[in-house]
């Protein structure tokens, strides 16, 4: 067993043996051009694939990118990277929002997207290019595994290298080079719903929306009469999809032979067309249906951002970190900004957990990132009998250099009682109603405002909040309680 546990870490590992292999398998396994111009039409003709893929674009479109310094397990933001410069103006004729547009667009339409780096005479890039895809051709190698591209505009083909192109790819199952268009998996449900849409076209357009039927003259006629009766007939209703059938025998009777809108569902078929097509885009329904409740749009948006919309930034981020971050010094990454909306019951009881451990400075630095302060160095609310001498001498000073500063700007201890007063009303009286606008403080002191505020936020009832409030008051009368000379 010993033997065999030394052999175990002592082996080596070796190159991938598989790759020339699969460049062979690939090489002469061109891309139908075709079926991505398919692709392309599809967008242009059907409107669910068309709000799907723009919605996701113009989001994504909209959200900063970043370049940070790593520093050990710290990300240190860096102020205007190259990159960043080079995202905001990638060409003379393209702005930072229609490339990101593009890209998303591309990589939603088709599986992939490409970007081509123009760089000058130091080799770094100083213009992007978006490349069309059913223009590209990749080229494998059994040696590197990827030789290079071919661009193709009629005829002309156009050879990259590896290092010029920026490849982003969504997973394919089937192919080891290209990625997976979400038609593909919706190819059914936007072949029915625009086959739908045609008919209805056909419906209400060329035929007026006269229904197919059979015209049965029942009373016994001559051919000379019968042969008048049907171009009479088609002239004044047919079409060039309408079939009528004309039957000799009897009176005359119209008998339909078509089914209605209502006997087909038709508007039923439709929905569904949508939101399937819609779920394979990962764009909640939510979102685009008029009959979406102000709760439903809420929580529609919450899953596109968080399922949909940043699993699909962090993959561009990734790949711009891999492919042109190297082309400057330093250890960096690029992200976008973290949009995600977060639970904010959830944020408050991290915060209020956080009070008996964390000091002022530190709540305000982890969960508000505000600079710290002078009087920030005890956890919130600590009461005045656990602080030590050395403590407690720092926070008379605090509150004698905080009581200058008032007086300095015309502010009384009465005004800071007062204040604190109509801060009590204005908490009370809204207590328990959602989105309601902050109290502005204007004389009590900042340590006094920030546990106020702390208190407020950690408070279960309207009691808890008067009690607040009283401890407030009596911290502000205990400055003048010391002030008064004994009897």
């Amino acid at each position: 067993m010993f033997q065999r546990l030394s052999t175990l870490f002592n082996r080596r590992l070796r190159p991938a043996p598989h790759l020339a292999a699969v460049a062979r398998h690939n090489d002469f396994r061109w891309p139908n051009l075709a079926e991505a111009q398919s692709f392309s039409l599809v967008y242009q003709q059907s409107p669910w694939v068309y709000v799907a893929i723009n919605r996701i674009a113009e989001a994504a479109a909209l959200v900063p990118l970043r370049v940070r310094r790593l520093d050990g397990e710290r990300r240190v933001e860096i102020e205007r990277h190259p990159l960043e410069d080079l995202l905001d103006a990638p060409n003379p004729f393209l702005s930072r929002f229609e490339l990101i547009e593009q890209t998303i667009g591309a990589l939603e339409l088709t599986g992939s997207a490409y970007w081509f780096l123009a760089g000058d005479e130091s080799g770094v890039p100083v213009e992007i290019w978006p490349l069309r895809p059913d223009r590209m051709c990749i080229i494998p190698d059994p040696a590197r595994y990827l030789r290079g591209y071919i661009y193709e505009i009629d005829g002309q083909r156009i050879p990259l290298e590896p290092e010029e192109v920026a490849h982003f790819k969504r997973w394919h199952p089937a192919n080891d080079y290209y990625g997976l268009s979400a038609l593909e998996a919706a190819r059914l449900a936007i072949a029915g719903d625009r086959a739908m849409a045609e008919w209805n076209r056909n419906t209400f357009g060329r035929d007026n929306g006269v229904p197919a039927g059979i015209v049965q003259i029942k009373e016994p006629v001559s051919d000379a009469d019968f042969e008048r009766i049907k171009s009479e007939w088609r002239q004044s209703y047919g079409g060039p999809q309408r079939r009528t059938a004309f039957l000799r025998g009897g009176g005359i009777e119209w008998q339909n032979i078509g089914l209605s809108h209502n006997e087909l569902d038709f508007l039923k078929g439709r929905l569904a067309h949508r939101d399937e097509i819609l779920n394979v885009f990962g764009v909640p329904v939510g979102l685009i249906s008029e009959n979406a409740t102000e709760a439903n749009a809420r929580v529609a948006e919450r899953l596109f951002i968080e399922r949909t919309l940043w699993p699909k930034l962090v993959r561009l981020a990734q790949k711009i970190t891999q492919e042109l971050l190297p082309f400057w010094p330093g250890d960096c990454v690029a992200e976008f900004e973290d949009i995600r909306p977060t639970d904010q019951q959830a944020r408050l009881d991290d915060i209020r957990t956080a009070y008996p451990i964390l000091s002022i400075n530190e709540i305000r630095r982890r969960y508000y990132h505000l600079p710290p302060v002078e009087w920030g160095a005890l956890p919130v609310g600590m009461p005045a009998q656990k602080q030590n001498t050395e403590t407690q001498r720092l926070r008379d000073t605090e509150e004698e250099s905080e009581g200058d500063r008032l007086l300095e700007a015309g502010a009384s201890g009465k005004a800071a009682l007062d204040e604190l007063a109509r801060w009590e009303r204005f908490a009370l009286k809204r207590w328990g109603q959602p989105d309601s606008r902050p109290f502005q403080v204007r004389a009590l002191p900042q340590d006094l405002a920030f546990e106020v505020s702390a208190g407020l936020l950690a408070a279960a009832d309207a009691a808890s909040a008067r009690q607040v409030f009283r401890a407030a008051r009596e911290r502000l009368a205990a400055p003048q309680k010391d002030e008064t000379p004994a009897a």
